[in-house]
């Protein structure tokens, strides 16, 4: 019987360390094969158009500017190659890139704090989940920013009632709709119809998978709450 095939990663990290780090940890994952690796998005872009790959890891900040590579580098693929999926490392919060990095939709997409990558388990995870279409949002993300305390000026939740805020929040903490439905003491159905009412004030196209549009739905709330 022939084995299943292995998915295609190519790795983007500029510092040698924690490039050699990631190397190591990813060659450890039997269902992943490790095709290249980069220092920069121009190597990076290379890369993925040399060897075709499944999935892409990639750090925030690169050559030659040090500031957005990998959220420049999903970007383009989401437009050039929509059908390669992104993992996104970030050793900091950073509401702004990941809204940018789930635009124009959160499919095959993953926000990944650093800590995260000695955990093995999560970075299988997240590889084969946008493999396979998903999206991935790191709990510690979530966690981070619901705690902040202040609201932007203009934010586009004043559109939102209060009891839309209120479910909004329990989804970005994680709640499914039947929860929510248990803590507010409501029916699962007026649960669904308060979120669909907050993707629609959201401005959140239609056309994209539910699971999809929560999630930006929930970027959409952090980033506004962030202090």
């Amino acid at each position: 019987m022939d084995e299943p095939s292995r998915l295609r990663v190519v790795l983007a990290e500029d510092s040698y360390l924690i490039r050699e780090g990631l190397r190591l940890l990813l060659t450890d994952i039997p269902e992943l094969d490790l095709v290249a690796t980069a220092e920069s998005l121009p190597e990076l872009l290379d890369a993925v158009a040399e060897h075709a790959p499944d999935v892409v890891v990639t750090d925030i900040r690169m050559p030659p500017t040090n500031t957005d590579e990998g959220i420049q580098a999903a970007e383009q693929l989401a437009r050039l190659r929509p059908d390669v999926g992104v993992v996104v490392l970030s050793q900091y919060v950073e509401p702004e890139w990941a809204l940018r990095l789930f635009e124009p939709t959160s499919a095959r997409r993953a926000y990944l704090l650093k800590e995260r990558v000695g955990d093995l388990g999560q970075v299988r995870t997240a590889i084969t989940a946008v493999a396979a279409g998903g999206t991935v949002l790191d709990p510690m993300v979530v966690d981070a920013l619901v705690q902040a305390r202040e609201r932007r000026t203009a934010s586009p939740l004043a559109r939102l009632t209060a009891r839309e805020l209120e479910i909004l929040a329990l989804v970005a903490s994680g709640d499914s709709n039947a929860g929510i439905a248990e803590t507010l003491v409501l029916t699962e159905r007026t649960v669904e119809k308060h979120i669909t009412s907050v993707l629609a004030k959201l401005g959140l196209d239609t056309h994209d998978a539910a699971a999809h549009r929560r999630v930006r739905a929930v970027l959409v709330y952090l980033a506004a709450i962030e202090g």
